[in-house]
């Protein structure tokens, strides 16, 4: 199937589109995409509408979290990306995503590709791919060096909740090295730009 993909920042301008393509329940289980802005001990405290409201003031608040991706005239899927400093729990010293280098966690050229989400029509179609591709192309724009992500190597099915960090397949085939392995399954992968 081939659908026509166009990649757009998630600015304030695009609160709305933002809005709708997380629709009711904020994506997955209302996170509305905060998991890796927010230490979980916070996290689990807050109402999905503070949730919602956290996301709403830090796309409001400067440079885009990441980007839209639209088709049939709407949005259809978003790809968290931006300087790993954005994603604090990204860089946490307990998590299996936790830079190479401690520097890399406040050097705003080290970028991360760190969840994707799409709306359940476009699942299980091979955008995946796609998405990635779009989410390097705009962190090159934007002036990085390098991509790390930490996708999880296999899934049970491919619309998998789990896929929101990606799968290691579609950051082998973007041309991601691993660069450490801290958990089995859970590979640490960069890409120099």
């Amino acid at each position: 199937m081939d659908i026509d993909l166009r990649f757009e920042p998630v600015t304030a301008e695009r609160w709305e589109d933002f809005e709708m393509l997380f629709g009711s329940h904020g994506a997955f289980c209302d996170c509305w995409c905060v998991a890796l802005r927010l230490p979980h001990a916070v996290r689990t405290r807050m109402r999905p509408q503070e949730r919602k409201d956290h996301i709403h003031d830090r796309i409001n608040a400067g440079a885009p979290p990441g980007i839209l991706a639209y088709a049939d005239g709407g949005p259809v899927a978003w790809v968290q990306v931006g300087p790993r400093h954005d994603v604090p729990q990204f860089n946490s010293p307990r998590t299996v995503s936790r830079p190479l280098d401690e520097a890399d966690a406040t050097d705003p050229s080290v970028w991360a590709v760190s969840c994707f989400f799409l709306t359940p029509k476009f699942r299980g179609k091979g955008l995946s791919h796609r998405l990635l591709s779009g989410a390097i192309d705009y962190a090159r724009r934007m002036g990085a060096r390098f991509v790390d992500a930490c996708p999880i190597d296999h899934v049970k099915q491919s619309k998998s909740v789990t896929l929101c960090i990606g799968s290691t397949a579609i950051f082998d085939a973007a041309g991601f090295e691993v660069v450490e392995r801290r958990k089995e399954g859970r590979p640490l992968m960069r890409l120099e730009l």
